[in-house]
């Protein structure tokens, strides 16, 4: 084990499993002491998005295959932590919905009454569903919005006291890239994704001085969403399924595991990276990618205002010279 985040204290939520799990432990690692964090104990394993209904329109071998992918990806808090103190390191489970803003309290009093503060706070906790606009519920966008931002604003809103005290702490949120939109069909998932980046940005800006960083990751990675993300359209009719084309963005085989970038989400906790503050970043497999920040890039002026045919016979040659639009780059 590293030494790089000794004496640190981390909290980890959605580390039941996948990204959150990979991170947890990769945060064990280099000697961060670990709260996980989940909704609760895992009671049955199954994909979010495929109910029983869905299932039984699988043919037999789709069946065979879901039992057998979706068993890889079992476990919850206690399991995770069960995991970093079986190799060694120092772990406590707690269980809790970030959603509700007393929870997120208890869960970071948990951590502080636990391990002495809470320097770390690494959120990965999400939810998602796939609709065409017109068929979301508001249902799902409440509960998704609700884990992404509200959630991630929750724990950091509890945990932020104990870092101005320290004078230190690292805010790492899990965002998607599906916060550029795209082909899919779940603009409730990326709209809080989205959210999540004003979020980080906003920190980043206003905790500066106290030496706290924020920043985000993007990441694309073989998870039990994945489960969901191979099988979903298999079992909908084509205006319901999950992107436009009907193609899926990844292939469940051509997904990488989470464990292969969750070295560089504890590098961004550490000392080596408190430069690092206001960035985000696409990890998927071994790549590490850096966005660009958000930039003016076209500007067009006049002192006096604008008419609209001032604005026809002036914008083409400005503010939209060399311009595409979202579905044209």
């Amino acid at each position: 084990m590293g030494n790089l985040l000794n004496g640190k204290v981390a909290i980890v939520t959605g580390s039941g499993q996948g990204v959150g799990r990979a991170v947890a432990l990769s945060l064990a690692e280099e000697g961060a002491k670990v709260v996980t964090n989940n909704r609760g104990p895992l009671k049955k394993n199954t994909a979010n998005q495929l109910d029983e209904a869905r299932l039984a329109k699988l043919t037999p071998e789709q069946l065979e295959w879901y039992n057998t992918e979706i068993e890889k990806y079992t476990g919850d808090a206690e399991t995770t932590a069960a995991a970093i103190r079986a190799a060694g390191g120092e772990a406590s489970a707690c269980y809790g919905n970030i959603a509700d803003f007393d929870e997120a309290k208890r869960i970071v009093d948990f951590a502080a009454e636990t391990y002495g503060s809470v320097d770390i706070i690494v959120n990965v906790a999400g939810a998602f569903g796939f609709a065409p606009v017109e068929k979301i519920s508001e249902e799902l966008w409440d509960t998704v919005n609700a884990v992404k931002p509200k959630g991630y604003f929750n724990m950091i809103r509890h945990a932020v006291p104990y870092m101005r005290k320290k004078g230190w702490g690292r805010i790492i949120n899990c965002s998607s890239p599906a916060f550029l939109g795209g082909d899919i069909r779940q603009a409730e998932y990326c709209t809080a994704n989205a959210g999540v980046l004003g979020l980080t940005w906003a920190l980043a800006c206003e905790l500066a001085d106290d030496n706290i960083t924020s920043n985000a990751f993007a990441p694309g990675a073989k998870t039990r969403a994945s489960v969901d993300m191979e099988l979903f359209d298999k079992v909908v009719e084509k205006d319901e399924t999950s992107t436009k084309s009907g193609i899926p963005i990844v292939t469940y085989d051509g997904t990488e595991p989470p464990e292969l970038f969750a070295p560089f989400i504890t590098y961004l906790a550490t000392d080596a990276a408190k430069d690092i503050n206001g960035s985000v970043f696409m990890t998927f497999g071994g790549s590490i990618m850096r966005y660009s920040n958000p930039a003016v890039v076209a500007m067009m002026q006049n002192p006096e205002g604008w008419t609209v045919e001032e604005v026809i016979k002036t914008a083409p040659d400005t503010l939209f010279k060399d311009y595409k639009n979202i579905n044209q780059r």
